[in-house]
């Protein structure tokens, strides 16, 4: 079926009988193409080719084959008939052929070390699996069957994707120049976009799986968590610290620390008494504060806890040979909740609800979701011993009496997959795959939605109780999981080569339409030795500039926030001060996340798909379009040897530090002391900064500034940006009269003098309401000093828009300029300033406004 002009979808069936599918609930989609009576010829084709508006499928029947091709060009995207396809009931084999040129992004969740391009022979399986972010080329949390494939065809970068829809656990083989699925259940339901842009594919893809979530506006905050805060004593004293250290933080966050012996949707009356807990949220809560906590969906086996008590009046857990199946998780022997069952779902829903009337929190945290089970196999709860042993000092080690299920051939399939990166069996440390949910599913197909069936019920529950706009994080994802939730990237360790792999991780995660995302700043893990004080202080450096922004760590850790070492708070105190006055432009990629899927983390060649040396950078990432991070990731370094793609490029911390890249692709080599970090803006852009702050409700208040980047010495050029604000406790992130405002910008400049600047807005209410307004405009690459400044808003010279302001003009000191090109870098000194503002300014944001000016080169 060509099912949008840039979509086609190949779904290879039994014509016999229905085969285990996504279900239909859980990710709406089109439906299924009907399946007709054979015809004598075997198949309902009689032609060989099918052409839709931007591809073409084709087929052959003996032996069978099928491709999709563009149309436009007739280049192959996707060809079965290098090998023969294999179609059994628990063994689905197909392959492609691939150009040894193709760079291949996606086939997640694991951790790369070689980077974000896929590598020829490394291993790449999809199964959910509680296995640390530590291991490397192994499954991980998710299941993303999707890959980016990037091509550079005569000097310009082509990009498509392709998607199996497959629940069921798989191995996929790459080659270099062929790529192989071999898929132990379900069908072959292949989706196929056409680009042929990077940010096409994402658009098309997530247009199909379900655009990334709204975020509250406070998620773009900083977050603190550990595994260990053992009284709320210690937590009020993590806030406070962070006040006093003048560090921002948004959010604070409790791991299981909070619960009545680890049981979800409790409380412990000695370490988290409810009055003091409700206490201390008013007090955050006044000051613009929020509180997460850490559920994980196993529920204690315990006949006086009301949540399992409910749970087994309505007959909501998944099951093994007609009775719960039982596992053991960190409150000891669990039952796992069905959230595939209305029932469950309906169960969890309300009891979140009445989670939040103990405990207004501001979001929900869902951990262990893939599932984890510290035990294998059929198990009982022991008779001659305790468990859990309340004095172990190894929780996790398996304490009831399980034995292995051989005698099904779910629990032992013909085929076994790389699970866990050592062909582990299918139902090591998670739900027996012979186990059943509601409706008769198999847990052998729907094992790797169980994450996402999750986050699907966990967003109902907390939208319909607050009504207002979620925030969930998961663990477990599936295709279509960034609809409802945020991810973080698991289990990671406090080392240098941790710090490299998040990148890569984080960016995958935008391609699977999940943007909102990051790492455990610092690391999870303790290292040995422990962490350095300088690991620490590049993390935030880096992890500022997250989207998900969030310092975690474990019980085993030394304490890692980010006041205990004075450098570090010093690091902290730089990039995360530059992230809340990035606030409102994170803030407006989010919202064009929700609107074309486009990741608010990008890899480089999302913006210069034509720059093949940016293919496979995985040290550097922009944030949207137009700003490049280039972090430190190498212990003692003082510098940091960073790709620019073509163009000007200014240092956001200092904008009279610029780079002028021809794109030759030879690292330029940058200063970087230990508390800097090199965050750039490249050419072409108007990016909205505030002021900032330490929390961002009160940093949203704050005057504007936009920076205005020209390439340098420009005589004709143009630059663009956006702002979006709105009340972002509305569950929909919409653009609406009173709640929500959008104004883009455009500036010009023309014959090196003539400046424009203006602003067209979409329902300015909202933000006249707040009282927002715009109060400099710093314009980068343009010599010589304003003269002549005119403004008009809303069409009319009004005066009362600047009333309230004395507007001036300054220029900058002399800049530095590095100039790459095929030579050696050359570093020289711009006699003259590249950096000029009009300050002074009271521009309401929600007004349109026209302003030029002049510029005049004294003699």
């Amino acid at each position: 079926m060509h099912e949008t002009k840039d979509r086609v979808r190949v779904q290879i069936t039994d014509a016999e009988k229905q085969r285990w599918e996504v279900p239909y609930d859980l990710l709406p989609r089109e439906p299924s193409p009907p399946l007709g009576p054979a015809t004598a010829g075997g198949a309902p084709f009689t032609a060989g080719e099918y052409p839709g508006q931007d591809l073409v499928f084709t087929y052959g029947r003996d032996p069978f084959w099928f491709a999709v091709h563009r149309k436009s060009t007739r280049q192959t995207l996707f060809n079965t008939s290098r090998a023969p396809l294999v179609f059994k009931d628990q063994y689905l084999e197909v392959s492609t052929r691939l150009p040894g040129d193709a760079a291949l992004y996606g086939l997640g969740e694991n951790t790369q070390p070689g980077g974000i391009k896929l590598r020829p022979n490394d291993p790449y399986t999809l199964y959910t699996t509680d296995a640390s972010a530590i291991n490397l080329n192994t499954d991980l949390y998710g299941s993303h069957p999707v890959y980016v494939d990037l091509r550079n065809i005569g000097g310009r970068g082509v990009a498509h994707a392709v998607l199996l829809l497959n629940s069921n656990g798989m191995d996929v083989f790459y080659t270099g120049t062929s790529l192989t699925y071999k898929v132990i259940g379900g069908l072959l339901d292949f989706y196929f976009f056409a680009g042929p842009t990077p940010l096409a594919v994402v658009d098309q893809y997530t247009a199909m799986i379900g655009r990334p979530a709204p975020m509250p506006y406070w998620a773009f905050g900083f977050h603190q968590c550990r595994w260990g805060y053992h009284n709320l004593s210690v937590v009020e004293d993590v806030v406070e610290n962070y006040r006093s250290a003048q560090i921002p933080l948004d959010v604070i966050w409790n791991d299981d620390d909070h619960m009545d012996a680890r049981k979800d949707f409790t409380l412990s009356p000695v370490n988290y008494p409810r009055p003091k807990l409700l206490a201390f949220l008013n007090k955050i809560h006044a000051r613009g504060m929020k509180y997460i906590v850490l559920i994980d969906p196993g529920i204690n086996v315990n006949s006086t806890y009301g949540v399992y008590q409910r749970g087994m009046d309505r007959d909501i857990f998944i099951k093994l040979d007609g009775q719960p199946y039982l596992a053991q998780v960190w409150p000891g022997p669990v039952y796992f909740p069905d959230f595939i069952n209305p029932n469950g779902a309906s169960w969890w829903i309300d009891e979140v609800r009445r989670f939040h009337e103990l405990v207004p929190v501001d979001g929900l945290w869902i951990d262990m979701n893939e599932a984890s089970n510290f035990c294998t196999g059929k198990c009982t709860i022991p008779t001659t011993h305790r468990c859990p042993d309340p004095t172990s000092k190894e929780p996790w080690l398996c304490c009831l009496d399980c034995k292995n299920i051989t005698n099904t051939r779910w629990d032992e399939p013909p085929y076994k997959i790389n699970a866990s990166g050592k062909s582990a069996r299918l139902g090591y440390n998670t739900i027996a795959t012979s186990a059943v949910h509601y409706n008769g599913i198999l847990e052998y197909n729907a094992h790797s939605l169980y994450g996402f069936s999750q986050a699907i019920a966990t967003h109902k529950g907390l939208q319909s109780i607050q009504g207002k706009r979620p925030f969930i994080l998961t663990r477990s994802t599936f295709v279509g999981s960034g609809a409802y939730a945020a991810h973080w990237t698991g289990d990671n360790k406090g080392t240098w080569e941790d710090l490299r792999y998040s990148i890569s991780t984080m960016l995958n995660f935008g391609i699977f339409g999940m943007p909102m995302v990051g790492s455990d700043i610092c690391g999870f893990y303790p290292a040995s030795p422990p962490p350095l004080e300088e690991l620490c202080s590049r993390w935030i450096e880096l992890g500022a500039f997250y989207p998900f922004s969030r310092d975690h760590a474990n019980f085993a850790s030394p304490r890692q926030e980010l006041y205990q070492w004075q450098s570090v708070a010093r690091s902290a105190r730089n990039a995360l001060g530059m992230r809340y006055r990035m606030l409102p432009y994170l803030y407006t990629l989010n919202y064009q996340a929700h609107l074309t899927g486009a990741p608010v983390a990008r890899p480089l060649f999302f913006s210069f798909p034509d720059f093949a040396p940016c293919y496979g950078v995985s040290r550097q990432f922009l944030l949207g379009a137009g700003v490049m991070v280039s972090p430190v990731l190498e212990q003692g370094a003082s510098s940091v040897d960073a790709v620019f793609p073509p163009g000007t490029w200014y240092n956001l911390f200092d904008t009279s530090k610029a780079v002028v890249s021809t794109g030759s692709g030879a690292a330029v080599r940058l200063p970087a002391p230990l508390n800097e970090v090199n965050v750039h803006v490249h050419q072409g852009t108007v990016l909205p900064l505030q002021r900032g702050g330490t929390i961002s409700r009160d940093a949203r208040a704050t005057p504007f500034t936009l920076v205005v980047a020209f390439p340098l010495g420009a005589e004709d050029a143009d630059a663009e940006g956006a702002v979006y604000v709105d009340d972002d406790e509305r569950p929909a992130m919409v653009l609406a009269e009173g709640q929500a405002t959008y104004a883009r910008f455009h500036a010009a400049v023309r014959g090196g003098r003539e400046v424009t600047v203006l602003s067209d807005v979409a329902l300015g209410s909202y933000s006249m309401h707040k009282g927002l307004v715009i109060e400099k405009i710093t314009v980068l690459g343009l010599h010589g000093a304003g003269k002549d400044l005119a403004i008009q808003v809303d069409g009319a010279d009004d005066a009362t828009a600047v009333a309230t302001s004395s507007p001036y003009f300054a220029a900058a000191d002399a800049a530095q300029v590095l100039r790459q090109g095929e030579e050696e870098d050359a570093v020289e000194g711009e006699k003259r300033g590249v950096t000029m503002e009009v300050g002074g300014l009271a521009l309401p944001l929600g007004k349109s406004f026209t302003m030029t000016w002049n510029m005049h080169i004294e003699a």
